[in-house]
């Protein structure tokens, strides 16, 4: 998809080598895992959680320009779901090469786009 994938966490470079060679899920990971044990990266991006030192499980998606595009940030408990990140990431793509389109709720690759401005207002 022509995306750059890496995954920062509070833990240290050790412990995530660790979750590397021991994980069966983990060691799977093909792109890079970061450790921000200092949390800095973690704050500037607000998922930082003071009380417990650790992150909130956050994703963002960032165009190639520096733009954040999207945003989800979930409570420690909750995983994310990688086919909404993916169909994501395909509709951001889609509008870029399609200005003056906006992909609806619930778009999918190979559905229409709809028209943005004033002359669509009521049509959807």
């Amino acid at each position: 998809m022509n995306v750059e994938v890496i995954a920062v966490s509070t833990d240290t470079h050790f412990a995530l080598w660790m979750w590397k060679k021991t994980s069966p899920t983990v060691k799977n990971v093909n792109y890079p895992m970061c450790g921000d044990p200092s949390g800095a990266v973690s704050r500037a991006y607000g998922v930082w959680n003071p009380k417990t030192g650790l992150n909130k499980r956050g994703r963002f998606i960032i165009n190639p320009q520096g733009k954040i595009m999207a945003v989800e940030v979930l409570t420690d408990p909750v995983g994310r779901n990688v086919n909404e990140l993916i169909r994501q990431i395909k509709a951001l793509q889609t509008v870029a090469k399609n200005p003056g389109k906006a992909a609806p709720a619930g778009w999918k690759p190979g559905d229409k786009l709809i028209g943005t401005g004033k002359d669509y207002i009521g049509k959807y």
